[in-house]
């Protein structure tokens, strides 16, 4: 019986730290966790003709991710890291190889072919990444799963977006400092956390609504029911990829026939162990 397929479409980049640089980008992360949970991952995105470019595709490849990677005449994406008194400051360098993401026929075919598609917020600040995204989660099949993972970042997003890749989506994850912007914005300030997520659940159709509070608690909702998990107490490497291995993890489980609470409990585990590692990209639990 084949795997089914889980495509992450975004960006693909290098956060370079004070020691360092690291290779990320949420729905890399996303993808590479799925696959670790019984389903094939692919990434969808962009690097450029240059020495940044050919290091990250290898040391995903090394990694075994799968990538639909294409190259473009930008330069491959990188994201400056500055500590500010110990807390972090992210540049987010604009006009780099994945926010030109081309709609190719391979990538379409892959859509066509997937059971569950994950688009985020960023990597639709450009023109040309939004549309490619629009049209590969059209491509995707009726009953595919479209999980859009808001994952705000500085100003790359705005109100019209959001509404139209929740319009796109049937499952919304988001977490609880997110919420409070996305409340704002539709005018459901005055509501709770719970009114709130089920306000957006019905507004827009969704099947499900994923909130995940941080080292409190994570809860999915849909139309019928609530699962709250508290998250484990663990000793913190850093939570590099920790929300994108949560979604790779919940998809893939409920892709191979796993209950919610089953897919929730996974991707509980899944996110706290990865946050006892450093990096995004950890080994496979033994």
């Amino acid at each position: 019986m084949e795997r089914p397929i889980v495509i992450g479409i975004g960006e693909f980049l290098w956060d370079v730290l004070p020691d360092g640089k690291k290779a990320g980008g949420a729905p890399v992360n996303f993808a590479y966790h799925a696959s670790q949970h019984g389903v094939d991952g692919w990434a969808v995105s962009a690097v450029g003709y240059d020495d940044l470019g050919d290091e990250l595709v290898a040391v995903a490849e090394a990694h075994g991710i799968a990538l639909m990677v294409e190259r473009v005449d930008y330069p491959t994406g990188t994201v400056q890291v500055t500590l500010n008194n110990g807390s972090p400051d992210y540049d987010i360098c604009r006009n780099v190889a994945w926010d030109h993401i081309p709609l190719t026929e391979r990538a379409l075919q892959l859509a066509r072919k997937a059971s569950a598609v994950s688009f985020g917020t960023l990597a639709q600040r450009s023109p040309v990444s939004r549309a490619t995204t629009e049209a590969l989660v059209a491509a995707t099949p009726a009953d595919a799963l479209r999980v859009y993972d808001i994952n705000l970042r500085k100003d790359f997003y705005s109100e019209q977006l959001i509404r139209d890749s929740l319009d796109m989506a049937d499952i919304f994850k988001i977490n609880d400092e997110e919420l409070e912007t996305v409340k704002r914005m539709f005018g459901l300030g005055d509501l709770s956390a719970d009114d709130a997520c089920r306000r957006i659940i019905e507004r827009f159709g969704l099947k499900m609504l994923v909130l995940t509070g941080g080292a409190e608690f994570s809860s999915i909702y849909t139309s019928e029911s609530v699962s709250t998990l508290p998250t484990p107490r663990v000793e913190v490497a850093d939570s590099v990829g920790a929300g994108d291995s949560f979604s790779g993890a919940l998809i893939a489980t409920l892709l191979t026939g796993g209950s919610i609470a089953e897919a929730h409990r996974a991707a509980v585990e899944t996110a706290a162990y990865v946050c006892t590692r450093s990096g995004a990209w950890t080994p496979p639990r033994k």
